[in-house]
């Protein structure tokens, strides 16, 4: 749900940069309230850190998933060795119960190694995307500041000629 939330606050970004208003004589430059980009962008650096915890408490439940799952072949080894030895001491039966157990704890390992690649790659993957979202968000802000900071120097330019001109007619 954290995934949604950032992404919608990172869509809000978006959409408030698109819907600005365009600065005079510059029709690629924008106006954009401050106070409310540093807002949106504030939320959603608050939100990452959830997404980070969601991804490390994946890779714990895995862990756990992985160590009951071991104790489990462990046991199951266990009673397969009692078993085989109260119940049969032919040495086939024996054989075959080591041969279910050891594919048993085969299976048991492969599957860790898939739970394991497969978390990494989740977090991987969800920790690049929250990177990619950022930096294009950063970079909407910066490009936005900058415009701003060209569209205000050129307004300021303007008004200093302004009061030159003024100040030469009184002369």
């Amino acid at each position: 749900m954290e995934e949604k939330d950032v992404q919608r606050l990172l869509d809000m970004l978006y959409s408030i940069i698109d819907e600005a208003k365009g600065a005079t004589f510059s029709p690629d430059k924008c106006v954009v309230n401050r106070d409310e980009v540093l807002d949106l962008l504030d939320e959603i650096k608050s939100k990452l850190p959830l997404e980070l915890k969601k991804a490390q408490e994946l890779i714990r439940a895995r862990e756990e998933y992985v160590g009951a799952a071991k104790k489990e072949v462990e046991k199951m080894l266990r009673q397969a060795e009692t078993d085989a030895k109260n119940i049969v001491s032919d040495s086939e039966t024996l054989q075959q119960a080591r041969q279910k157990s050891t594919e048993i704890i085969r299976r048991a390992e492969e599957r860790s190694r898939e739970l394991y690649a497969a978390a990494n790659s989740y977090t991987e993957d969800a920790l690049r995307r929250t990177e990619e979202a950022i930096q294009m968000a950063l970079k909407e802000v910066q490009d936005s500041r900058g415009r701003f900071r060209a569209v205000s120097a050129e307004k300021m330019q303007e008004q200093r000629q302004k009061l030159n001109r003024k100040e030469n007619e009184k002369e």
